[in-house]
């Protein structure tokens, strides 16, 4: 006899092990998550002053809304050990406003930006990740990693040439030390001896410090001075909408990848309006914005193996001690050692199997298609927006392309009946791309006078297959035939009889 185990509630559902409380009883796991935070905040360091640089501002406001956001979003957010700080990808789109209008005018834009994302998990945005194909998400993936290891081309270009053996001995590091010990993270033993190497022996190689000037004191209020009219509103709110879309979906995204790496379940809703509330915040302390962080993610969760909401909380809170009360020590950090573990997380990222000659094979090229088409956009653009939305798209195009061919129409003509009659079985799912050319499968001039179509092995999606029926009652009657349709299902009956005669001709 088989049993049956009933579904997991939602509470149940969405907890994720080890909580809080489990980390801060076993010394193991609290050695875990806080080494993490480390490894993590060293590693934004480098990443905020470069977005900082991107969007024309003080590397001070890519730091600060990293400190504000990571913080923020460890209490506010779905997504336990997920991290989310100032980003590229933000920095992109507001780069225009502090560049035309200034530093109060990108301020007010990410006020608004987080606004709008609250608004839009009230609205249930996050509901709409269901409907990202798994191919669109491969693709995002490998996009991101394809992106991470990119970046690191500017460190790796026109430098001294000690800089290539010391990247090289960090990845050593990396792949070597998780064999002997797991208890301190790998990434951070590698970037302590790189740093230890290059001081001792007195290497000249670039390092945090040149990447711009560390923050001495902590952040305060920042109300940004700008008119309160329509016009400022028509100046921030495209800039602003673009931040919360852009935002929202990378944060989704990763939470949806960390989901599949930690096999657990996230509240994508409360994590939408988390970001929302930690841009707010971020805002109100002269920050720039931000989303979640694909690379700084990975570090934790995969090279780290953390799982708590305290790495992510200690990452910021370390930001801020290592930038303000260490930013002699972080300065002299090389960038090669950061280097090395950005390109371990690239590789990590990126799914290989996705590209092995067995896997494409067995692959069905329309969905092969989807993954280089959201590759090829994402990286080409470096907005992973437009990459995903234009995965989706191709997605859904290709899948109602398949779907059509799945329709069919059989005509029976029985004979010996009082009232010849022509019977018609119309099998699969009806909607745009299906209907279309339904209206060809019917011999209007040779049918009998009386024709049944038969729907109840199909069902009525859209207006546009109801436009086609009527197409079809039409043409039958300019030929003085009589149709029945029949055999619908209740939810066809009552679609089909709110929308029939009433789109039009139909001719």
């Amino acid at each position: 006899m088989t049993a049956v185990t009933p579904a997991r509630d939602s509470a149940s559902r969405y907890r994720i092990e080890p909580t809080v409380l489990q980390a801060l009883r076993s010394p193991r796991l609290l050695t875990r998550e806080v080494l993490a935070g480390l490894v993590v905040a060293l590693a934004l360091i480098p990443e905020a002053i470069a977005f900082s640089i991107i969007a024309g501002v003080d590397p001070r406001v890519g730091l600060f809304s990293s400190f504000v956001m990571a913080v923020a979003i460890s209490f506010l957010g779905g997504r336990p050990a997920m991290i989310t700080a100032a980003t590229g990808a933000i920095a992109l789109v507001v780069a225009p406003v502090a560049r035309e209008y200034g530093l109060d005018y990108l301020i007010a834009t990410v006020l608004l930006g987080g606004l709008i994302q609250i608004v839009l998990a009230v609205l249930g945005v996050a509901k709409l990740m269901r409907f990202i194909p798994r191919s669109v998400m491969v693709g995002f993936v490998n996009a991101l990693a394809i992106l991470i290891f990119t970046s690191q081309f500017p460190q790796l270009i026109g430098v001294p040439w000690l800089v290539y053996p010391l990247v090289a001995a960090g990845l050593l590091v990396m792949f070597v030390m998780p064999r002997i010990t797991k208890v301190v993270p790998a990434p951070l033993i590698a970037i302590v001896l790189v740093t230890a190497a290059v001081v001792v022996m007195g290497i000249a190689v670039p390092n945090v410090g040149d990447q711009g000037e560390l923050p001495d004191s902590l952040p305060a209020l920042f109300i940004p001075d700008v008119p309160l009219t329509f016009e400022t509103l028509g100046i921030i709110a495209p800039y602003a909408l673009a931040v919360a879309v852009v935002g929202l979906l990378e944060s989704l995204m990763t939470a949806k990848l960390v989901d599949d790496i930690t096999d657990t379940h996230s509240r994508k809703t409360r994590e939408a309006w988390g970001q929302g509330a930690a841009n707010i915040l971020s805002g109100a302390f002269g920050g720039m914005g931000g989303c979640a962080m694909i690379g700084q993610t990975m570090i934790n969760v995969k090279a780290s193996g953390a799982r708590t909401r305290i790495s992510t909380f200690l990452a910021g809170v370390f930001l801020l001690i290592l930038v303000v009360a260490l930013g002699g020590v972080v300065a002299i950090i090389p960038m090669a050692a950061l280097v090395a573990v950005m390109i371990v997380v690239s590789i990590a990222t990126f799914d290989w199997h996705s590209i092995r000659p067995a896997t494409l094979k067995r692959m069905p090229k329309s969905e092969t298609m989807v993954m280089l088409a959201t590759v090829v956009v994402t990286v080409w653009t470096h907005n992973l927006a437009i990459g995903v939305a234009v995965g989706v798209l191709a997605a859904m195009v290709l899948f109602a392309r398949r779907v059509a061919h799945f329709v069919t129409v059989t005509r029976t003509l029985p004979e010996g009946e009082a009232v010849p009659t022509a019977y018609y079985t119309v099998d699969g799912e009806l909607f745009f791309a299906s209907s279309n050319d339904l209206t060809t499968q019917f011999e209007y001039a040779d049918d009998p006078d009386r024709v049944v179509i038969d729907m109840s092995r199909s069902h009525v999606w859209d207006a546009s297959t109801v436009a086609a029926l009527d197409a079809i009652v039409n043409k039958y009657e300019h030929h003085g035939k009589r149709v029945v349709i029949g055999g619908m299902n209740e939810a066809t009956v009552a679609f089909h009889g709110r929308l029939t005669g009433n789109l039009g001709a139909g001719h």
